[in-house]
């Protein structure tokens, strides 16, 4: 059975579709657009019950972000970054939750997460300077996580690194509007903020290691769903594979609508060609399987912490790999299908070409980066213990 909000987006499936040119035109969401997430309730699934969110299982969340990028991958993927974000605003002080959601549950919130500033500590807290790239929906968030190492009297970061996750309100911080001019995903906005000498009470923060641990977060929260007990490494690149994927089913379904009727300039009807019916099923099949096995990690992962266990780093780096082998063979897939679309399918007119370049600038995301990420699962499957940067991001 599907969750509601998976069945609503399906229900404004062709509303979101309708504003997609315009999301892509004006670089960021467009109004009915928002309008069109909020009805369906994509950015509060993983939002706390108590603050008016469903504390859904991952599953539904990674659904309804494929659903939604299936019509607007601009719209997908803001889903599928920002709506991990009140996954982890659930883990931090109630105090500052009641601040974002208090009089507003479908307040949004922005990041990245990359520590692109420094936070010196200083009286209650720290004071933050930085600048920081893509921050996707930025434009419709009123807070924002972002990442930063935390640094000495001088500014100079510390040894060893500390990374925190530190929360602004709109206030202290500037959007810069000319900084994404980009050839796909146009419409997410994801523009650079800076941040200069900003006072971060120590509340609004919280250590990138105990969110990365999952379980360790959550109990300091006083969260006792299961969805919050998760690792960081492993919900946050769910929602942009998921976005990735969706994208690549919506460019699946439009080839398929293209291809129907199609007549070659040859004059061969391409339901009676049997070599492009064959790559249409075969990136059928691929795009299918990333589906299914994105899902799986996710559900053995919260299958793991549902039942107490330990989820330890050979899981989460075995979740990751597949993770990011599903949005490498879908994008594949997309170029299948893409290349016998036949010279039409590049004009604008075609949704095809937004779709094929909306794909292949979402696996331009660090998440996908296959090669470190591989080598520590090989190791971690020979039973060895990768060390230092191996781990990273997992």
């Amino acid at each position: 059975m599907t969750h509601e909000v998976v069945d609503r987006v399906h229900e404004l499936g062709g509303r979101l579709a309708a504003t997609a040119e315009e999301t892509e035109r004006q670089g960021k969401l467009s109004k009915e657009s928002v309008e069109l997430i909020r009805e369906a309730g994509v950015m509060r699934l993983l939002q706390p019950t108590d603050f008016g969110g469903y504390a859904a299982h991952p599953r539904d969340f990674a659904e309804a972000v494929m659903a939604v990028a299936q019509h607007c991958g601009s719209t997908g993927w803001v889903c599928g970054v920002g709506g991990v974000h009140p996954w982890e605003m659930a883990l931090m002080d109630r105090r500052l939750q009641q601040e974002v959601w208090g009089e507003n549950p479908d307040t949004w919130i922005a990041s990245p997460y990359a520590a692109q500033g420094v936070a010196v500590p200083t009286d209650g807290g720290y004071l933050l300077k930085g600048h920081w790239n893509f921050s996707s929906g930025t434009d419709h968030c009123d807070w924002i996580f972002l990442g930063a190492i935390v640094g000495d009297a001088t500014g100079k970061p510390v040894m060893p690194p500390k990374i925190l996750h530190v929360v602004l309100p709109r206030s202290d911080y500037t959007i810069v509007d000319d900084s994404w001019d980009v050839i796909g995903l146009s419409g997410t906005g994801s523009k650079d903020v800076l941040v200069d000498n900003a006072f971060i009470p120590a509340y609004r923060t919280i250590e990138a290691d105990a969110v990365a641990q999952g379980e360790i977060a959550a109990e300091r929260a006083g969260r006792t769903d299961t969805v919050y007990r998760l690792p960081f490494w492993a919900m946050f690149p769910l929602g942009i594979t998921a976005a990735v994927v969706g994208i690549s089913e919506g460019a699946l379904a439009a080839h398929l609508n293209y291809q129907r009727d199609r007549v070659t300039a040859m004059g061969t009807k391409i339901k009676d060609d049997p070599y492009v019916l064959s790559a249409i099923a075969e990136a059928a099949a691929e795009i299918a399987a990333s589906r299914t096995q994105l899902l799986d990690g996710v559900s053995r992962l919260y299958d793991l912490a549902d039942a107490g266990k330990e989820i330890t780093f050979a899981d989460r780096s075995l979740v990751r790999r597949n993770q990011v082998r599903c949005a490498w063979r879908a994008v594949a897939a997309v170029d299948q299908i893409f290349a016998r679309s036949g010279g039409n399918a590049v004009r604008r007119k075609n949704v095809m070409q937004r779709f094929w370049r909306d794909a292949h600038v979402g696996l331009q995301h660090a998440i996908h980066t296959p090669g470190s990420l591989y080598h520590s699962t090989a190791l971690t499957s020979m039973g060895l213990e990768p060390e230092g940067a191996l781990r990273a991001m997992i």
